[in-house]
């Protein structure tokens, strides 16, 4: 997004209208939120801008781009994200996942990568500790030999 005021016609608001619906939906990277929410210090037409989405979504309109963005349509998968972190994706997968995550700045997927990352250094400690538990085990057993 880079939550930066847009050459907008005057009345049209400041921020494009998927930044406002990220927004909304808390899907935008944390440093456009952070400027969002300091654009909406005082700022009586992006509320009034911010109001009217809610009253659309509520009364049940939505857009092709909205169902996109709140399915997260564009989103890998998990099993896409682990293979991304285990380098074994194919390279036009791997090039867009990497994108999407470092670029783009998807918050679900780096939370989804961040998870995938605590739980593969949980198991390669738990690996270790359990050779070490194996080894220590078994070497009474070669001394007494």
């Amino acid at each position: 997004m880079n939550a930066q005021p847009h050459d907008n016609p005057p009345g049209k608001g400041a921020f494009r209208q998927s930044d406002l619906e990220g927004y909304l939906d808390e899907t935008l990277p944390v440093e456009d939120m952070a400027a969002m929410e300091k654009a909406l210090r005082g700022n009586r037409t992006l509320h009034e801008q911010l109001s009217s989405i809610r009253s659309r979504r509520e009364a049940g309109v939505h857009s092709l781009a909205e169902i996109w963005r709140r399915g997260r349509l564009s989103c890998p998968t998990r099993e896409q994200l682990g293979s991304f972190l285990l380098g074994v994706l194919p390279k036009e997968e791997s090039g867009y996942v990497a994108i999407h995550v470092e670029s783009v700045g998807c918050r679900f997927c780096r939370a989804n990568l961040s998870d995938l990352e605590h739980q593969q250094s949980e198991a390669a400690e738990t690996k270790k500790t359990r050779r070490r538990k194996y080894f220590q085990s078994s070497a009474g057993y070669l001394r007494k030999a």
